[in-house]
């Protein structure tokens, strides 16, 4: 959701446009500054990020880990997605996670935890 985030995960940042998924919501984690897509009466807000080369989808993948699972989802006014999601096991807290609260709270530690990761990451074509 964080250009800053993903130009440094990526390189650069893909197009951006917003997005939302129905039945879900974005849960805060236990002990984590990120969220996981949790199953819900709800709505998520988020971002559509386009034009995602296969390189950038190895460089995600890996970045998510085994955390997620990815999924294809319907959008809200139509189209699909592919999204990470928590697992149905997945330990989420009754709170939502709020993107607004995370971006003056953690978002430059978060950026500098992305760069650190990357500079240990190789990815094809890097």
């Amino acid at each position: 959701m964080f250009p800053e985030v993903l130009r440094t995960l990526l390189d650069r940042v893909p197009a951006l446009a917003p997005a939302a998924v129905d039945g879900w919501r974005a849960a805060a984690l236990p002990g984590q500054v990120y969220p996981a897509l949790a199953t819900a009466d709800s709505r998520a807000d988020g971002v559509l990020l386009s034009g995602i080369s296969a390189r950038d989808w190895h460089i995600l993948d890996a970045y998510e880990d085994d955390l997620y699972d990815l999924v294809r989802l319907p959008l809200v006014g139509g189209g699909h997605a592919w999204t990470y999601v928590a697992p149905q096991a997945a330990a989420v807290l009754d709170e939502n996670w709020s993107a607004e609260a995370f971006a003056q709270r953690q978002l430059t530690e978060y950026v500098a935890a992305c760069r650190a990761w990357r500079a240990d990451f190789a990815a094809p074509g890097s």
